[in-house]
């Protein structure tokens, strides 16, 4: 349904929470009028007691299609995301076959993608061995950026890039006026680390120590001074790297940092043993580097907030029967991001419009789309109702994700998203026919 207005008590304009009503008009808004001001046509009329936040904006997805559309697809990635709040997702270079790594890896994506989309969705092209030619067109094809790994990816179409093909790769961007975005965990520091086969948790974090994230981001530091590329931190677990970013942010490099909902909401020490849903790269750590992540948000030395959504199915899952080296990294957790977020900020006193910058603001400007991830006049009509008096129980089997896995599963939340409005259109994910998400090419 298209609307024509949406009025509120709590609608965020800005960093306060006002009385409101939005005109809509072509999915932008079109004015922020006072909340009796008259409003006609189709309107939503918000519950006292709920917020009206910008649409959620998760620019790191792995959506899988084409070639790995079992792990997960277009269709149910998009429908997770719209009852999530996540109006406009980015989507990964790898783990679809093939990845995008070529324009022509790039059309087969944009393809895939034709009719499937409930909300909007961007694309990262990619960085590997042997591509520095392809980057400027893919760049002037629309992708948003390059993402690279400084290790092994998981996928050997991905491979990762030494430091002297990161070194040119940045040149590359630089050049472009393009970011870098990078995993950045350091692949000496993993092969020297322990890994034996193993299901105890423990063991697997030891297999991914904090020195492997500080010392790839040192380097990714050094690639940014040394070229003047803009880089961003994907994923930040170890916060044992806050104090260098924090440096790095008063030397003036261009550099910007994420983390997850899950590095914010579990610790190790919770993490039962074999459960291979809970298994991503960099590792969840131990509760007090947890509560070292919120303050690094809190002092604005992390910027942003992201799912990194990589699912896949149960038999990656399961692989080695429990052993955490064999399973497939990843957290599946696109619909439950913003709930498990604001849940997780309220409990330390952080309030929901400091949320709502780190998953809407911040990452809109990561990627350069101005029109999202705010409400003011002129902006895309992207908002998602979340109200704090509605319970989320997380029920896997019931996520909307393609395969019934998530760290999730048996969370309690007090708060979910009820609406999502995507350029004005009241989504119903039960509608098959509510595909009314478009590709994004870079503004």
């Amino acid at each position: 349904m298209r609307l024509d207005a949406v009025r509120a008590r709590r609608v965020l304009i800005g960093d306060a929470f006002v009385p409101a009503t939005l005109r809509l008009a072509d999915g932008r808004v079109a004015a922020v009028a006072p909340y009796d001001a008259e409003a006609t046509g189709a309107v939503l009329a918000v519950d006292d007691a709920a917020y009206v936040l910008p649409g959620v904006v998760d620019t790191h997805v792995h959506v899988n299609e084409p070639g790995r559309t079992e792990w997960e697809g277009f269709v149910t990635a998009t429908r997770a995301a719209a009852l999530g709040g996540v109006t406009t997702l980015v989507d990964m270079p790898l783990n679809s076959l093939p990845p995008t790594t070529t324009l022509v890896g790039l059309r087969a994506k944009q393809r895939a993608a034709e009719g499937e989309l409930m909300v909007d969705v961007g694309f990262w092209g990619g960085a590997v061995p042997g591509n520095v030619g392809d980057l400027e067109p893919l760049w002037e094809a629309g992708v948003f950026g390059f993402k690279c790994f400084l290790s092994p990816s998981g996928v050997a179409e991905f491979p990762p890039l030494d430091p002297s093909a990161f070194h040119a790769a940045l040149r590359e961007v630089a050049r472009l006026g393009a970011p870098m975005i990078v995993h950045a965990e350091d692949a000496e520091v993993l092969e020297r680390s322990p890994a034996p086969p193993s299901r105890a948790y423990a063991d697997f974090l030891l297999s991914r120590p904090d020195e492997a994230e500080t010392a790839a981001i040192r380097q990714v530091l050094d690639g940014a001074r040394e070229t003047g590329a803009r880089v961003h931190v994907l994923h930040l677990s170890s916060a044992r790297a806050l104090d260098l970013l924090a440096d790095a942010r008063a030397e003036g490099l261009p550099v910007t940092v994420e983390t997850c909902p899950h590095y914010l909401c579990f610790a190790a020490e919770s993490i039962p043993d074999g459960a291979a849903e809970f298994k991503c790269c960099p590792p969840i750590r131990d509760a007090g580097n947890r509560d070292l992540l919120w303050q690094g948000l809190a002092d604005g030395v992390i910027d942003c907030v992201v799912s990194d959504h990589s699912p896949a199915t149960a038999q990656e899952k399961g692989r080695g029967d429990g052993d955490l080296q064999q399973a497939w990294g990843g957290v599946s957790g696109l619909q439950v991001g913003l709930a498990a977020v604001a849940h997780e900020a309220r409990r330390r006193g952080l309030g929901l419009e400091r949320v709502s910058r780190w998953m809407s603001r911040h990452t809109a400007d990561l990627v350069g789309l101005g029109a999202k991830g705010r409400i003011a006049p002129g902006a895309d009509a992207d908002l998602a109702v979340y109200d704090p008096t509605v319970e989320l129980v997380v029920d896997a089997a019931r996520l909307a994700h393609r395969n019934p896995l998530s760290a999730y599963d048996g969370q309690r939340y007090a708060g979910r998203v009820t609406h999502t409005v995507s350029r004005g259109r009241l989504l119903d994910p039960d509608r098959p026919d509510h595909h009314w998400g478009r590709p994004l090419p870079r503004p």
